[in-house]
């Protein structure tokens, strides 16, 4: 009998799975609500750069646009806010509750050739669309090693 050599970290993924799918099978609703509880909200966005400007949109079901912040500093733009809960139903009626509600936030770096002055939002369907042209770029000059 020939002596094999064996990585232990190998068995390490197939070990986790084992253990989470014992987790699920003996907790299964208690892992669901408890997954949730601790997620916090925090709206999907996307940033594309189209003709001359950066545009980024969110995604705000739900929320008003009075309860939206849009700020631009230091080349940072920041979007904040708040999604407020229903309170047409008692949470004792509840049979489950996924949306989520509260504050939210979220910043993004900006390139250095954005016009903060010429920025422009428009909210329409729980979509806020941010538009923000560039500024001229400069040419990049080429120097000649001599």
């Amino acid at each position: 009998m020939a002596l094999m050599r064996r990585n232990p970290t190998s068995v390490l993924p197939t070990l986790q799975s084992r253990l989470n799918r014992v987790f699920d099978d003996i907790l299964p609703e208690i892992r669901e609500t408890a997954d949730v509880g601790l997620m916090e909200w925090r709206p999907v966005v996307d940033t594309y750069e189209k003709d001359n400007s950066v545009v980024v949109k969110a995604e705000l079901p739900g929320v008003k646009k009075e309860d939206i912040s849009i700020n631009v500093k230091n080349n940072v733009l920041s979007i904040s806010g708040e999604r407020k809960h229903e309170e047409d139903v008692k949470e004792e009626n509840y049979y489950k509750c996924e949306r989520f509600y509260g504050k939210f936030q979220r910043t993004f770096a900006l390139p250095d050739n954005v016009d903060a002055d010429k920025v422009e939002a428009k909210y329409k369907d729980g979509i806020l669309e941010i538009t923000m042209p560039k500024t001229e770029e400069s040419s990049t000059k080429k120097i000649e090693v001599k």
